[in-house]
């Protein structure tokens, strides 16, 4: 019962992460970045690998 309730969690973390990582990316500034150098920030690629990750291991613990 108890990894179904850290599966659980960490899914719903996980996709609070990828969406935060994702409005990082979409974000005015980030996008004024992107356009003169081309870098995307390395928060937005941790939270969205991050999310993705989350919801994966989440994934597995309620199995």
């Amino acid at each position: 019962m108890n990894n179904k309730i850290i599966g659980i969690i960490l899914i719903a973390v996980g996709a609070a992460l990828a969406l935060w990582g994702y409005n990082v990316y979409d974000a005015a500034g980030s996008q004024i970045d992107r356009a003169l150098s081309g870098d995307t920030p390395i928060e937005a690629w941790l939270g969205m690998v991050g999310g993705a990750v989350c919801v994966g291991i989440g994934l597995l613990r309620i199995k």
